[in-house]
C-alpha cells in the first residue's frame, strides 16, 4: 500500500500527488487471457521511470473490455509489483451512464488497494450540467477514495461546463480533473478561476505543451510509454519557468504521439511495446483491431530511429 491509504481511505489525500507525469497503463492480453508476465514486466519498467502516478482500467487500459474479475486481477497485481520498487499512487479508470450501478461499483471496489479513482462522464446519455453534477456529487460522496473527474466530450457526447465543474471542485473528495475537453479556452478560463487544491492535468497528448504552458499541473498520456523520460522531463521545465527548453525537447516527441495516435489507441501503443520486447502479445479486444500494415512499417522506422539493437526485436 502506498503512503495514501490509511485505515479508513475517506481520510486519504491525493492532492498532493496530482501533478506531472501520469501514465494510463495498457492492459496487456495473451491467448484472450489478461497476460500477467507482461504486466508484472510492464510495471517493473515505468517504476523505474520517472513518473508520478499510474492509471488502470481506463481507455488505454480498454477497460470496457473487461471483466469485473479481471480488473481486480490486475490492480491487485499492479499494486503487488509496485509496492516492489516505487510505490506509485494508483487510480481505477470508472464510466458508465448508470448512477446506482456506479455507486455500487464503488462499494465493490473501496477496499482495493489504489488511491482513488479516475471517473468519465456519463456517455451515449447527454444529461444537462445539473444531471452532471448531481452524477458526481453522489459518487463523490460514496467513493471512498478521492475522485479525479474525467471530461471528454467527443467520446462521452456531453461536456462538463467549467461552472459545475468549479461547483464540483468544492467538494472535499473531488481531487482535480482529467482534461479533454478539446477547448482550450475553456481549460484556459477553468486554470485561471479553479482554487490552489485543484489538479488540473492534461489528457491530450498532443497539446500537452500548450496546455504546459497554459498552466495545467501536468498530464496523463498515453503517448508516455514511449520516450517517458522525455515526456517527464517536459513537464519538469515547464514547472520550473524554462519555456524555451521546454519547447525544445516537445519537438523531439511532437510527431510521436501524433505516430501513436494515427489509428485508434491503444494498438499502436501495443505493438511498440510489442516490438521492444516490453509484453509477449500487441494483441487488443475487439472491438478494438490490430494496427494496420502502413502503420507498421512506420512504426518499426520510428522504433529503429529511437532505440538501439538490444532494445528492439529482430525485423
Amino acid at each position: 500500500m502506498t503512503e495514501l491509504q490509511t485505515s479508513d481511505p475517506r481520510t486519504s489525500d491525493l492532492r498532493p500527488h496530482l501533478h506531472g507525469l501520469w501514465l494510463p497503463l495498457v492492459t496487456p492480453f495473451r491467448g484472450g487471457a489478461l497476460d500477467e508476465t507482461s504486466l508484472r514486466r510492464l510495471v517493473r519498467h515505468y517504476a523505474a521511470r520517472p513518473l508520478d502516478g499510474l492509471i488502470l482500467a481506463a481507455t488505454t487500459g480498454e477497460s470496457l473490455t473487461l471483466e469485473p474479475g479481471e480488473t481486480e486481477r490486475l490492480v491487485f497485481t499492479v499494486r503487488d509489483e509496485v509496492a516492489k520498487t516505487n510505490d506509485l499512487p494508483i487510480l481505477l479508470g470508472l464510466s458508465g451512464s448508470n448512477t446506482a450501478a456506479l455507486s455500487d461499483t464503488l462499494d465493490s471496489t473501496a477496499r482495493w488497494p489504489i488511491d482513488g479513482y479516475l471517473i468519465s462522464c456519463p456517455y451515449y446519455s447527454r444529461p444537462s450540467q445539473r444531471g452532471l453534477e448531481l452524477h458526481f456529487a453522489t459518487l463523490a460522496e460514496r467513493a471512498r477514495h478521492p475522485v479525479l473527474l474525467y471530461n471528454i466530450p467527443y467520446r462521452t457526447g456531453v461536456n462538463l461546463g467549467n461552472e459545475a465543474m468549479l461547483h464540483l471542485a468544492e467538494h472535499p473528495n473531488i481531487a482535480g480533473l482529467k482534461d479533454c475537453g478539446a477547448d482550450r479556452n475553456q481549460s484556459i478560463e477553468l486554470l485561471r478561476r479553479r482554487s490552489d487544491d485543484f489538479a488540473v492535468l492534461t489528457g491530450e497528448d498532443a497539446q500537452y505543451h500548450e496546455a504546459l504552458s497554459d498552466g495545467a499541473d501536468g498530464g496523463i498520456l498515453a503517448s508516455a510509454h514511449v520516450e517517458t523520460d522525455i515526456f517527464a522531463e517536459i513537464c519538469n521545465l515547464a514547472a520550473a519557468g524554462k519555456h524555451d527548453t521546454a519547447r525544445t525537447r516537445w519537438q523531439s516527441v511532437e510527431d510521436l504521439t501524433r505516430l501513436l495516435f494515427s489509428e485508434p489507441s491503444p494498438a499502436p501503443i501495443k505493438y511498440w511495446l510489442w516490438r521492444t520486447g516490453l509484453i509477449d502479445s500487441a494483441e487488443v479486444r475487439l472491438p478494438m483491431v490490430e494496427v494496420s500494415a502502413e502503420l507498421v512499417a512506420r512504426i518499426d522506422r520510428e522504433i529503429e530511429r529511437r532505440t538501439t539493437p538490444s532494445l528492439r526485436r529482430a525485423l
